[in-house]
C-alpha cells in the first residue's frame, strides 16, 4: 500500500479534482447516534468537505473540524457559509498522524472512516478518547474488514472490527462502550460499518 494515500498532497489532489467528492450528506451513523444529544463542543475529525461538521452546527453544536487537506477545508468553509453556519465551525488543517491532542476538550468527538495507517490510527483513536470531556461521547465509525476492497484501492490498515478499536481505548475511562456492525447500501454496493460508541462518566 502506498503511503501517498495518507498525505496532504494526495487529498488536496483528490478534493481539487471534483466539485464534490462525497454526497454532501452527513454520515448516517453520526445522525443516528448524535441527533438526541444535547449540543455542546464537538470535534469532527477527518472532516473532508464538511458535511458532518455542517450537520452538527445545524443541530446547535460548536464545531472544530480537522482535516489534512487545505483544499477540502476551503470547500467545506464555503459550503458552511452557504448553509448559514460558518460562524459555528472552526476549520483547522492538521496532520492527524502528528496531532498533539486536546485532552478533555470536547463533549462529542466523531471520527468517520479515517484513512491513517498503523500504528498512527491506534494512537489517534486513543488521543480522540482523551479529548472527550467528562460526560462526553466518542463516536468512531470505520470500514469493517469484511469489506475487502474500496473502489479500485485496497487499504487494509484503515479497516477494523469494533472489538479491535475498542481494544485501543482504556476501558476504565468509560462508563459505557457500545460496539456494533451495521450493514448499509453504498455507492460500491453493500458495505459494513464498524461502530464504537463510548461515553465517559
Amino acid at each position: 500500500m502506498s503511503q501517498d494515500v495518507f498525505s496532504e498532497g494526495f487529498w488536496d489532489e483528490r478534493y481539487g479534482a471534483d466539485d464534490r467528492v462525497w454526497s454532501g450528506n452527513p454520515n448516517p451513523q453520526l445522525v443516528d447516534r448524535v441527533a438526541g444529544l444535547r449540543p455542546g463542543r464537538a470535534l469532527e475529525v477527518g472532516s473532508g468537505e464538511g458535511a458532518d461538521a455542517i450537520w452538527l452546527a445545524e443541530q446547535g453544536w460548536q464545531v472544530t473540524a480537522l482535516d489534512v487537506s487545505r483544499v477540502a477545508l476551503d470547500k467545506a468553509a464555503r459550503h458552511a457559509a452557504d448553509r448559514g453556519v460558518g460562524d459555528a465551525i472552526a476549520w483547522r488543517r492538521v496532520d492527524l498522524a502528528a496531532w498533539a491532542g486536546e485532552p478533555s476538550a470536547y463533549d462529542l468527538v466523531s471520527a468517520q472512516f479515517m484513512y491513517l495507517d498503523q500504528p498512527a490510527l491506534t494512537r489517534l483513536y486513543r488521543q480522540l478518547g482523551d479529548a472527550v470531556a467528562p460526560g462526553g461521547t466518542l463516536l468512531l465509525v470505520g470500514h469493517h474488514p469484511v469489506d475487502h476492497r474500496h473502489g479500485s484501492h485496497d487499504f487494509p490498515d484503515v479497516r477494523w472490527t469494533p472489538e479491535d478499536a475498542a481494544g485501543w481505548l482504556d476501558a476504565d475511562e468509560w462508563s459505557s462502550i457500545e460496539l456494533a456492525t451495521i450493514q448499509r447500501e453504498g455507492h460500491l454496493g453493500t458495505m459494513h460499518d464498524g461502530i464504537v460508541h463510548a461515553t465517559k462518566p
